[in-house]
């Protein structure tokens, strides 16, 4: 019997973990925070196999799937919004971090941008996903250790 009622706790405490990402995730053009950064993802550019011009490009192992993000810092320090620590999750649950290599040819001022206190920049964050990858939702971080705020891809 002490094990049915570890097994039900165990159940319970999945059943309240699993309840929190059940909310609804914040959509485009909806300000979400994360630590010292406010994300605004203001568009999603469907799938391309190669970024860049000429000489200056780069292509997918799979897709390019680039977000559009405005990023504000509404700490009281400056702070450096690093375009990696991003991730993109798709309908199939698989999870892709940022190509800090393929930003750097569509967006490559603010692949690393320090942003003063108040201030704001407009970029784009590349992730190389499968062909078949249809983006799902984004989670937004302020640092690589922060917990990150989810936003849906439509």
């Amino acid at each position: 019997s002490g094990g049915k009622s570890s097994n039900t706790t165990a159940a319970g405490g999945g059943s309240s973990s699993a309840a929190a990402p059940a909310a609804p995730a914040a959509g485009l053009n909806t300000p979400v925070r994360d630590g010292k950064f406010e994300f605004t993802v203001t568009a999603v550019d469907p799938g391309k196999p190669t970024i860049g011009t000429g000489g200056l490009s780069q292509t997918a192992q799979g897709q390019f799937i680039l977000a559009r993000i405005t990023v504000k810092n509404i700490g009281a320090q400056a702070q450096t919004f690093d375009a990696g620590a991003q991730k993109l999750t798709d309908q199939q649950g698989r999870q892709a971090t940022a190509s800090s290599t393929a930003g750097i040819y569509v967006d490559s001022k603010n692949f690393l941008a320090q942003i003063n206190p108040g201030n704001s920049v407009q970029g784009v964050v590349v992730f190389d996903v499968p062909k078949d990858s249809v983006p799902a939702t984004f989670e937004l971080h302020d640092s690589p250790f922060s917990g990150g705020v989810t936003v849906a891809a439509k």
